[in-house]
């Protein structure tokens, strides 16, 4: 047998405890694979939650603003009848055109008129006439009867005869007038400016005039300015008083409080007019008071009888909280908006709504504070208790964007 040196024996010792240590760092490696590959088949195996944005609701102060409908109505308005019976001799205008106060509309037969002026002309000269017999009549005894040569019965008689000359020369002079102004009617003229309808009555037809049955014969409205006519509730009409008394508002009544208007086929509220006028009473039978705004309406867009939505102002400057419309659910008569709890778990909220403000932005009376966090998408997939994995976004930049689109 070959004896092993000391030297190389150890150098075989060497060997084997590299070859160990090499063996176990393999086992180390081939555990750790298998780890973090159990981790993984176990974490994709766990149920991942729902990507969701959310965000804080808006927190600001506001003014806000109730929102009434009604309907437009010219601010004069005037049905023209003749004041004078007659035939139409003539129609002045084109229906439906701009006319001015004193423009003629119709003319009526003016010879009638004029026979009966001529007449009354000669009933003055006649009635002159016999003024200044009457006149010389009298001027005769008047130097008699301080000599005593006339009677006080003959006297009396001239001085009656000349008193009832002149109540008979100031009857002819009012049947002149009358008739010079009969004759002034036959001209039908348009007692203020504005729009005119069409002609009710053509040429050659015979009218009535003169009395509340007279003929009608056209309309005229002015439109500029404008009217809009609306009703708030008597809770609407207790409020303002309230904000006029706390000093927080001026009351309609008395100050010219800003209303938006806007017309069926547009989305913002972008005439603005001024409040000037409030009921005296409230209506018995719906509870309503009637309240009215004026509009320039200089470029005559508007027409009475259009339909229109007002916002009034409805409060004074306060704190309130603001969140998207279309984030909040409904279950049966409550209403409420989905958060996110601490451990990034769907929640609900109940809220108190108050009008809409802007850009699609609800007011939120009670339920909600500043500090909640607010999902904002993804809404028909979550329920009460789904995790959920939040991503925060900001209510502020979207109402911005909102309104940007808007604008477009």
């Amino acid at each position: 047998m070959k004896t092993i040196s000391l030297k190389t024996a150890k150098f075989h010792a060497k060997v084997y405890m590299i070859f160990a240590m090499m063996i176990g760092v393999m086992a180390i490696i081939i555990f750790s694979a298998f780890e973090k590959k159990e981790e993984e088949e176990i974490a994709q195996n766990e149920p991942q939650g729902l990507p969701v944005e959310v965000s804080y609701p808006i927190f600001e102060k506001i003014t806000e603003w109730d929102e009434y409908t009604g309907r437009f109505e010219a601010s004069n308005r005037v049905e023209v009848r003749a004041r004078v019976s007659g035939y139409i001799e003539d129609v002045s205008f084109k229906d439906g055109q701009s006319v001015n106060k004193g423009d003629v509309l119709f003319t009526i037969d003016q010879r009638p008129f004029k026979i009966a002026l001529n007449q009354a002309r000669a009933s003055y000269g006649q009635a002159k006439a016999r003024l200044t017999i009457a006149q010389d009549n009298y001027d005769r005894v008047q130097s008699l009867r301080e000599s005593g040569a006339v009677s006080a019965e003959e006297y009396d008689s001239r001085k009656q005869a000349l008193a009832g000359a002149k109540a008979s020369l100031q009857l002819a002079q009012a049947s002149v007038d009358n008739a010079r102004l009969n004759l002034e009617f036959t001209k039908v003229k348009a007692p203020i400016s504005g729009r005119v309808s069409r002609d009710m009555v053509n040429e050659g037809n015979l009218i009535d005039g003169g009395s509340s049955n007279s003929t009608l014969l056209t309309t005229i409205v002015a439109t500029s300015p404008i009217h809009f006519y609306f009703r708030g509730s008597e809770s609407d009409y207790l409020k303002y008083s309230r904000l006029a008394q706390n000093g927080e508002r001026g009351s309609s009544r008395s100050t010219a409080n800003p209303v938006f208007l806007k017309l069926q086929d547009e989305d913002e509220y972008v005439h603005e007019a001024v409040m000037d006028f409030v009921d005296n009473e409230i209506d018995r039978s719906t509870g309503t008071i009637e309240g009215r705004a004026t509009l320039e309406n200089k470029d005559g867009l508007i027409e009475p009888g259009m339909f229109g939505k007002a916002r009034l102002l409805g409060s004074s400057e306060h704190e309130a909280i603001l969140i998207p419309d279309e984030i909040i659910g409904t279950n049966q008569s409550v209403r409420f908006v989905y958060v996110v709890a601490e451990d990034n778990t769907v929640n609900t909220k109940n809220i108190e709504l108050g009008p809409l403000h802007t850009n699609g932005l609800r007011i939120v009376r009670n339920g909600l504070s500043p500090k909640d966090l607010l999902i904002t998408n993804n809404i028909q997939k979550i329920r009460p208790g789904v995790a959920v994995s939040p991503v925060e976004t900001s209510l502020t930049n979207n109402n911005d964007a909102l309104a940007f689109s808007e604008a477009e």
